[in-house]
């Protein structure tokens, strides 16, 4: 399965593609630019060396070659970003991990954003009706990504309106070693998940800490509602 990660030139969408690569997956990162998509590449290649399995694209390219799309893009750019790739997206599944920080506008990283659609996810949707959007990878921080030696020890909370969209996408997440998808229903969940996100962010600070993450016992794994 060919996973296309939109905007993957950055922290967050760098360490989602080096995951995925690592798991033995073909990764295209797209960018605005092929220069900056072909320079996140190298950077995987320096943390893989031989890997082949990666390759770069201006975003619209990578929305047509892959069959699943991850969208790593600060709030300020995720309109511009979806409708550039708005074709491509058709009938795709596309994770959405954009954060509706106040530092988009300048303000604090520890403070959420309240947006007229209810969640930077359910923006997606609206903006692209015909993709599959799924809120995703929100919770998880990309530092955890980069520990390529260890496991994620963090459970990945997704929502969403397509189920066979979440079913899909579940195993696929999961071959990031150490990761379990809990389905917290519909997309209108996401305006919880994404509260998620400044709240860690700062429980990083206060406690000086990279890698907070939830897990969640008690659930029988690979529930899809």
């Amino acid at each position: 399965m060919k996973i296309g990660v939109i905007g993957g030139t950055g922290g967050q969408g760098l360490g989602i593609a080096v995951r995925f690569a690592q798991a033995g997956e073909d990764v295209i990162i797209g960018s605005r630019t092929v220069d900056k998509a072909e320079a996140a590449v190298a950077k995987v290649k320096e943390l893989l060396p031989g890997a082949t399995n990666v390759r770069a694209m201006a975003n619209p390219d990578a929305a047509k070659e892959a069959d699943v799309l991850v969208l790593t893009v600060p709030l300020a750019a995720q309109k511009e970003t979806l409708l550039s790739i708005r074709e491509g997206a058709k009938g795709k599944p596309l994770l959405d991990a954009t954060g509706p920080l106040e530092s988009a506008i300048g303000g604090s990283a520890t403070k959420c954003l309240y947006l007229p659609e209810g969640s930077a996810a359910q923006r997606a949707q609206a903006i692209l009706p015909d993709a599959k959007v799924i809120c995703a990878f929100n919770n998880i921080s990309q530092s955890w990504f980069m520990l390529l030696d260890e496991p994620i020890d963090c459970d990945c909370l997704i929502c969403g309106d397509d189920r066979d969209a979440k079913i899909l996408v579940t195993p696929l997440i999961e071959k990031i070693p150490g990761l379990r998808v809990i389905d917290c229903g519909a997309l209108e969940r996401a305006s919880i998940i994404e509260k998620i996100t400044p709240l860690l962010i700062g429980l990083n600070i206060r406690n000086k800490c990279q890698f907070g993450g939830i897990r969640i016992t008690g659930l029988d794994k690979g529930r899809v509602c």
